[in-house]
């Protein structure tokens, strides 16, 4: 008996043993925010958070803005700061945590003793920080420091210079071998970190650098996220080094700003003002570049394609890596996902179609796939133990949910911030924790003092394109419509509940749909939907945050092929980009579009291509850019194998242009979004629809085969609609009326004035105007030339 019950004894330790490691594994799967700091920011200067009316930004667009002349005395020096105030993008805003330098490893410096900012501590006889607070730094500022680091040839990582053991690699540049050792300066810029990278040159010090091993070609590295203000970043070696090491194995320089990363911010004037200074840091040491190239990913991408419109000059070349025209533009589809979700989820939960992920492409736009996993499947099985809404969920995911689940709430939610244990508890409340918020001198603030949203949806016939199309019926068109209403003013908002996180206690009620701050309604009873400031929009236009495709410089919008995943960063958002462009300019001969298999990186070749184009530009300025554009610049489409697939000028034609697939469209087919599925057009840039009543879309067939039976139902029609639909066919109600961006002004690129390459816009090949206001192709959009 005894070892029968030593073995029964031994399979439960085993079980527990086995369900213990599997909770800890699930529980770890769970969702998190920040954890404490040793160090939060514990006051701000009085009266920064009295939050007042203000009106939207009405100045001009600022392509059009003379930028102040300098004034700091750049280069900054080894041991000094550089410069907190701003040169042109407005006062500082408060709070902001410090982030950390990773590579000098040493505290912000303290510049006041009033308790503001985070505590800085005094150090003990071995430089630890002690738990003596010494003041206190509001600005995160820290001294220009240089730091050398080199490629080890034992595993091919830097590692600082201290550490090297007869293990050096060597590189190649301007025809000579050199040990492959990289000066890596950081300080702090306008609050935030900057960085430069490059190859030690002969006989130079860390105060004195030398640029005999550059190869006189800038790299500006960019970076995303999505950031709603209040922190500085953080810093780390392989920002510039790891991050660029071919780059600098090639002798070029890398720059870089945590201004520059949009997980910190998505203020653009503050994010070109401080990439101006870095560039003068450069300049001030290394003398000016060839050229300067932009590289980075996603908010990354974005920042490109702004600083291309708005600021000619601050970068000569770009390839935005996984893009989007812009932050703001996305914010119209990405709202509609919750809403939508939680349709699906809930409201029609009886329709079983709706349980495979693929189905909810036919509304959502989105891609979908029933083969992935959910990074929230681990939290909707816990909370199924405690409501049943969330038992028997949906085959698959959506990009929706892996995409923009948190991030939406994160954007809109003025009570809800990830990183709320970086302040201190008193801090949290009294801000208003949204993108909005962190722009309002260009969204302006509503009487209650909460800044202006851009988000419209009046009028968005969700589906119609799916109901034209016969992939959902009348019944269906009409239950979404009346559903998904809006997200309630922000002041009415209340914090996500989604968000409990590792460490707190797991709570009974939860919401992946955010679904307290929605407004959702029945065909009996629908949903009112939001109405958007218009002047917030044509600020939000003015100030340059908006895409609005006048650019002039090479670009090769690189990504690799990811809405099988489904990831947020889907293939469709390079050719809305493209059609801004065509829009705004006649032509987008400028901008490449390179796609690959996620096994295949061609940046090498994109880097090539680039320093071709624009060795040719510098050579003959007078033929411009696109007569300077090297005869294989073209679009092209890679697989896994770096294999090129195809190239040339038809390769991704599709129906986002009314034109047959080619060769690259049919190997990686591009998806659309929710706004599209509606009638919008592939730019996905309408703000606000002009509405027009239900009886005139009726009497316009909008509605395709099914206009007859759908007239059956014109009071369910007008009671969900009583303001009118969307008609695409014309401009966005909220976009300036005058043309922000005048044609014929000379543009820098490599310090060459270059005329612009303007040309007569024309409607989209083989596209009636019947045939392009169902599809919402924009063909009565007015020519910017005219004023209109």
């Amino acid at each position: 008996m005894s070892v029968r019950r030593g073995w029964i004894l031994s399979i439960l330790l085993l079980v527990l043993v086995g369900l213990g490691a599997a909770a800890w594994y699930g529980y770890n799967q769970l969702p998190k925010v920040h954890g404490s700091v040793d160090a939060p920011v514990l006051k701000v200067p009085e009266g920064v958070l009295d939050y007042q009316p203000a009106p939207a930004y009405s100045g001009p667009h600022p392509r059009m803005m003379s930028r102040p002349p300098e004034y700091f005395p750049f280069p900054i020096g080894l041991g000094e700061v550089g410069p907190v105030e701003t040169l042109f993008s407005g006062p500082a805003r408060y709070p902001l945590y410090c982030g950390k330098n990773n590579i000098t490893n040493k505290q912000p410096l303290v510049d006041n003793q009033d308790g503001e900012g985070v505590p800085i501590f005094a150090l003990n006889d071995k430089g630890r920080k002690t738990n003596e607070v010494i003041g206190y730094s509001r600005d995160c500022s820290h001294a220009t420091e240089v730091t050398y680091f080199y490629r080890s040839t034992t595993d091919g990582q830097f590692h600082y210079m201290h550490e090297a053991r007869n293990d050096i690699d060597k590189v190649t540049v301007n025809g000579k071998q050199v040990d492959f050792i990289v000066r890596v300066e950081t300080g702090t810029i306008n609050r935030h970190f900057y960085a430069i990278a490059v190859l030690r040159g002969e006989g130079e010090s860390a105060g004195r650098p030398s640029g005999s091993n550059w190869n006189k070609r800038l790299i500006y590295q960019f970076r995303g996220g999505v950031g709603i203000g209040g922190r500085q970043g953080k810093i780390n070696k392989g920002d510039i080094t790891t991050r660029r090491m071919d780059e600098l194995a090639r002798g070029y320089a890398i720059v870089y700003s945590t201004a520059n990363q949009t997980r910190n911010h998505y203020n653009m004037w503050l994010a070109e003002d401080t990439a101006r200074r870095v560039k003068k840091q450069f300049v001030s040491l290394y003398g000016e570049p060839m050229y300067t190239v932009g590289i980075g990913g996603s908010g990354g991408a974005i920042q490109q394609y702004l600083f291309a419109q708005n600021a000619p000059g601050l970068l000569d070349a770009a390839i935005p890596l996984y893009s989007y025209p812009d932050m703001v533009s996305q914010t119209i589809y990405a709202f509609d996902c919750e809403p939508l979700e939680y349709f699906f989820d809930i409201v029609d939960r009886q329709n079983q179609r709706w349980k495979k992920a693929e189905e909810r492409t036919v509304i959502q736009g989105l891609a979908a796939s029933e083969n992935g996993s959910s990074k929230f499947g681990v939290l909707s099985f816990f909370a199924g133990i405690f409501d049943s809404r969330y038992r028997d969920r949906m085959q698959g995911t959506t990009e929706c949910v892996e995409g923009w689940r948190g991030l939406v709430p994160l954007v809109n939610n003025p009570n809800f911030v990830h990183f709320a244990k970086s302040f201190a508890a008193e801090v949290v409340p009294k801000v208003h924790w949204t993108h909005w918020e962190d722009l309002r001198e260009f969204y302006g603030a509503n009487a209650s003092g909460y800044a202006n949203s851009s988000w419209d949806n009046e009028g968005v016939q969700y589906g119609l394109k799916a109901l034209v199309n016969g992939e959902i019926n009348i019944d269906t068109f009409l239950r979404v419509n009346a559903a998904v209403g809006g997200w309630k003013a922000p002041e009415d908002q209340s914090q996500e509940q989604l968000w409990f996180m590792n460490g707190n206690m797991f709570p009974v009620r939860l919401s992946l749909w955010s679904e307290q701050n929605l407004n959702m309604g029945t065909l009996q009873k629908p949903a009112k939907r939001s109405r958007a400031s218009l002047e917030a929009i044509n600020g939000i236009y003015r100030s340059g945050h908006v895409f609005l495709g006048d650019v002039e410089i090479p670009i090769i919008d690189l990504r690799h092929y990811l809405d099988k995943e489904p990831d947020m960063h889907h293939s469709s958002a390079s050719f809305s980009a493209r059609e801004r462009i065509r829009r705004a300019r006649g032509h987008a001969e400028n901008q490449l579009i390179w796609m690959s298999d996620k096994g295949y990186n061609p940046l090498h070749e994109a880097l090539d291509l680039v320093d071709r184009w624009m060795r040719s530009i510098i050579e003959n300025p007078g033929k411009g850019v696109v007569e300077n554009r090297p005869d294989d610049a073209n679009d092209r489409c890679f697989d896994k194998e770096g294999n090129l697939l195809a190239s040339g000028d038809k390769v991704w034609d599709g129906p986002w242009n009314s034109q047959a697939p080619g060769k690259c469209m049919r190997v990686y087919p591009i998806h659309s979004t929710s706004r599209q599925v509606a009638g919008a057009p592939v730019t996905d840039d309408v703000f606000k629809c002009a509405l027009q009543p239900v009886e005139r879309a009726l009497a316009k067939g909008i509605y395709g085969p099914f206009t007859e039976e759908i007239s059956s139902r014109v009071a369910d029609l007008k009671r969900i609609f009583p303001t009118g639909v969307c008609n695409y066919n014309e401009q966005d109600l909220a976009r300036p009326k005058e043309q922000l961006i005048p044609r014929g002004i000379p543009v820098k690129i490599a310090g060459h004035l270059l005329d612009p390459d303007y040309r007569q816009g024309k409607v989209l090949q083989g596209a009636s105007t019947e045939e392009a206001e169902m599809r919402g192709v924009p063909v009565s959009l007015p020519d910017e030339s005219d004023g209109n």
